[in-house]
């Protein structure tokens, strides 16, 4: 029985392929290795090459504090001195002999809003004097004085219903039943009249003269 032995010699092209299938695979695992120590998994070059901004904070412009409104009464509320204008009123400025001046007042409502008032006789007083010294005083004598709320409208003033005479003379709680009652002093003389209506009072009195 012969035995046959390959000649030695130049490998077999089945080597040769399997030679080259080894280094190819062996340069594409470099490759590999390379790619992924240069580019870490997971990330981009937009972000290697731009981090990632933070949120920009922003400010407001601040607002001013508000200014307090101002209190405005409310409809119906009572009178006040800085919403009424009380003013004192003769029906002359001159008086004859003769003549008693006769007295009333006004009341203006000068607000943006309707309130009330006690208008009533109790709540009005008359003064005349002259100088530092009082002549006269509605309610030195007064009787059945009553009361009466009424609605003051902005702008539109009330005035006495029935004015009062007055009789020229002075007075004072105890002489009012007294017809002795002394003059108040004439040819010339000047006097003041000051009004007041539930607490508010005329800002300025009225002159008149007593010929």
């Amino acid at each position: 029985m012969s035995t046959f032995k390959h000649p030695a010699g130049r490998p077999s092209a089945t080597v040769y392929r399997r030679r080259r299938l080894l280094v190819g695979l062996a340069l594409v695992a470099v490759i590999v290795a390379i790619v992924l120590i240069v580019v870490k998994p997971g990330s981009s070059t937009a972000e290697q090459k731009h981090p990632a901004a933070q949120p920009a904070t922003t400010t407001s412009p601040s607002k001013p504090a508000a200014t307090p409104a101002k209190a405005t009464p409310t409809p119906g509320a009572p009178c006040t001195a800085a919403s009424v204008k009380v003013e004192a009123v003769t029906d002359a400025t001159h008086y004859a002999a003769d003549e008693k001046p006769k007295l009333s007042l006004r009341v203006t409502n000068t607000g943006q809003v309707a309130c009330t008032l006690n208008a009533g006789t109790s709540q009005q007083v008359f003064t005349i004097s002259s100088g530092s010294d009082v002549y006269w005083r509605s309610t030195d004598c007064q009787v059945d004085a009553g009361d009466a709320v009424v609605t003051l409208k902005p702008g539109k003033p009330i005035s006495s219903a029935t004015p009062i005479a007055w009789e020229r003379v002075r007075s004072a709680p105890d002489t009012c039943n007294d017809d002795t009652r002394p003059k108040a002093p004439a040819g010339g003389a000047s006097y003041n009249l000051s009004v007041s209506i539930g607490g508010l009072t005329s800002a300025a009195p009225k002159q008149f003269i007593l010929d």
